[in-house]
């Protein structure tokens, strides 16, 4: 089972304040030229996004310089129960190479004006574990890892870990995963991406589980693919 944990990108997608609003624009027109085209402006931070080093280090890599091989590992999802935890992280028994994907419920603010404001920021004792562990990425449904003046950016990516932000994360995925994050191969600090998990079948439960009512995940289930209204 296949799941898609990225974030729809189109003229209305979501940006952190400050950045320029994505801009999509038809170009080539079906009935006129045969064929359809669009110029397509955005960000490299809009939507499901990974940063490179560069993106804070200086003569960090830029996201051309990984090989593909770092864009797929087993994937560990970590529940955040309101704020991170470190001992809960080293309950999660990581390996080098893994891509660790926390799982705060954040996401559903998707598009209110709290998603860029109230949301739960990895501590330093964190990203420094996570450095230390050698993992491969971290993956946040957040639009950030942390806040001004962005120290934990700095950890991770100083420590050459892969940070993934905007996703969205059903409910349902847990257990045995295995992560695919492939952003375009570009020059550059930053660029979305599309992050798909597949599932084994013998997929348990998150590593702190707790009961999902149905009203909940129903509530999730319209708002994992955001649209502004």
């Amino acid at each position: 089972m296949y799941m898609d944990l990225s974030v729809p990108i189109n003229d209305r997608s979501a940006v952190y304040p400050g950045d320029p609003k994505t801009q999509i624009k038809q170009t080539e027109f079906l009935d006129n030229d045969g064929y359809q085209g669009h110029f397509v402006s955005l960000g490299t931070h809009v939507g499901t996004h990974m940063d490179a080093p560069a993106h804070m280090i200086a003569n960090g890599k830029t996201l051309d310089q990984y090989p593909v091989e770092r864009f797929v590992g087993r994937g560990v999802v970590i529940e955040v129960d309101g704020q991170y935890n470190l001992n809960d992280v080293k309950n999660a028994n990581l390996r080098q190479g893994d891509i660790v994907l926390f799982h705060t419920g954040f996401d559903k603010k998707y598009y209110k004006p709290e998603y860029f404001e109230t949301y739960p920021a990895i501590p330093e004792d964190v990203a420094h574990y996570l450095v230390e562990k050698k993992v491969s990425i971290v993956g946040v449904d957040t639009c950030s890892v942390d806040h001004g003046p962005f120290l934990t950016h700095k950890i991770l990516l100083g420590g050459d870990v892969l940070i993934v932000e905007n996703l969205t994360m059903p409910e349902e995925l847990h257990g045995d995963i295995e992560v695919t994050a492939l952003p375009i191969k570009l020059q550059l600090d930053a660029f979305p991406c599309r992050v798909i998990a597949k599932l084994s079948e013998s997929a348990g439960g998150f590593f702190k589980t707790s009961p999902v009512s149905l009203s909940t995940k129903a509530e999730f289930q319209s708002s994992s693919v955001p649209y502004a209204s």
